[in-house]
């Protein structure tokens, strides 16, 4: 008997976990085919939630910055986009060092945008920072990228635009769908 529930926890589990493959197959596909865009949550930071009082966007000394678990994790997240083949036409980062570490370590490039910020700490913002993403992701359904385009963020902002809570590290992956809009994709957890 305890033999046979074991065998069905098992085998339970294991179809619980058929979406989430066929989810990050889909994600992959779809990146190696171009023309897509990845929304990635910067990687694992030092503990906390959001920065200290009193941060500044130009002194990382002052910020929640990735820890040694997070830039291995966003070494891993480069790797394995080479390994699958994935071209990267371009990489934006949002200018919290987190992020633009995060873009670095995995790609060796970025480009701060400030549309990617953080809302975190001021929600005014969301609104006008989410729609110049949508935006431009939108553009992207007539001027198709021929590789990837990579946008390195924050939680915040990937919610917003996707209703998704990216883990820490985890890729979003939306197609462009007309003039300001997008589609999900799939996910894919770098761990």
């Amino acid at each position: 008997m305890r033999g046979a529930r074991r065998a069905f926890l098992a085998a339970a589990l294991a179809l619980a976990a058929l979406p989430a493959a066929a989810d990050e197959a889909a994600a992959w596909a779809a990146l190696r085919a171009g023309g897509h865009v990845a929304l990635i949550r910067h990687a694992s930071t030092e503990s906390g939630l959001g920065d200290p009082p009193g941060y500044k966007l130009d002194d990382c000394a002052t910020q929640r910055n990735l820890s040694a678990r997070g830039r291995e994790e966003a070494r891993r997240l480069g790797e394995r986009f080479r390994k699958e083949g994935v071209a990267v036409e371009r990489v934006f980062t949002s200018p919290w060092c987190r992020c633009r570490d995060t873009a670095k370590e995995a790609f060796g490039k970025a480009d701060d945008w400030e549309a990617l910020s953080s809302f975190f700490d001021d929600r005014s913002r969301a609104e006008g920072l989410t729609e110049r993403v949508r935006n431009r992701i939108g553009t992207y359904s007539t001027r198709k990228p021929k590789g990837t385009i990579v946008m390195v963020t924050h939680n915040v902002n990937i919610a917003a635009l996707t209703g998704v809570s990216a883990g820490t590290g985890e890729v979003v992956v939306v197609r462009p769908d007309g003039c300001c809009g997008l589609k999900v994709v799939g996910r894919i957890a770098i761990s």
